[in-house]
């Protein structure tokens, strides 16, 4: 199963996307989460992490093939992996079924990644971590079609949203702008993400939100999409 070829330009453009983080799935019952959320999600999200770029230890490719076998929704793998394993990570996944791959701007071979994901004919995408300054994503803007902040710190659930992360996106958003790219890259938010911050980011320029427990923890997940999609466009 795979979306149709053009997806990622089919996706929704007058409201805020869901983007389901299968990390916030219960991993015992994957099939059923994914049945559940597959009326509502735009794509999902799967955090793939090695221990050492990050100290958590994430999902696999073998589950994202699994995965795969469970939906046609695009697949978005943002890999927090070290640059001596990059380069076999983008293709182990790519080979598992992901359609966007992320990989973050401060590897050193990010360049390297970009290109080999879109030689497999996969879109990119750029990730930056909370303290790196938003400007390290302008040599990346002609080649990707996501652009991800984080608002909390890499790799561990339940935090609480970082101050600057509005700011940060208002940043990025202008960035975009100014490099011409508007139409084809996506801005994603991703960590903190709760019902009471979630209006702010698409205030400040988030286009999608990467979902843990605001959608698998929602005790009425249709009404918590409807909610979502009716937030008003950014100003």
């Amino acid at each position: 199963m795979r979306p149709p070829r053009g997806w990622i330009d089919a996706l929704p453009k007058g409201r805020l996307l869901a983007e389901f983080s299968l990390w916030s799935a219960d991993l015992a019952r994957m099939a059923d989460d994914v049945a559940r959320a597959e009326p509502f999600a735009d794509l999902h999200h799967l955090d793939a992490a090695d221990g050492h770029f990050s100290s958590a230890l994430l999902l696999f490719p073998d589950l994202v093939a699994a995965i795969r076998r469970l939906t046609a929704k695009p697949l978005h793998v943002h890999l927090m992996v070290a640059d001596a394993i990059l380069a076999a990570q983008v293709g182990q996944f790519a080979e598992a079924g992901a359609d966007l791959i992320s990989v973050h701007a401060e590897n050193a071979a990010a360049h390297d990644a970009i290109a080999r994901i879109d030689g497999l004919g996969l879109a990119a995408g750029i990730v930056l971590r909370l303290d790196t300054p938003v400007a390290a994503a302008a040599p990346f803007l002609g080649r990707i079609r996501f652009l991800t902040l984080l608002g909390t710190r890499i790799g561990v659930k339940g935090q609480g949203l970082d101050p600057t992360a509005q700011a940060r996106l208002r940043e990025a958003r202008a960035l975009i702008a100014a490099h011409g790219a508007g139409a084809r890259v996506t801005l994603a938010a991703d960590g903190g993400i709760r019902d009471d911050t979630v209006p702010g980011l698409r205030a400040a320029g988030a286009q999608t939100v990467v979902m843990g427990s605001l959608a698998f923890g929602a005790p009425d997940l249709a009404a918590r999409i409807a909610w979502l999609r009716g937030l008003p466009p950014p100003t």
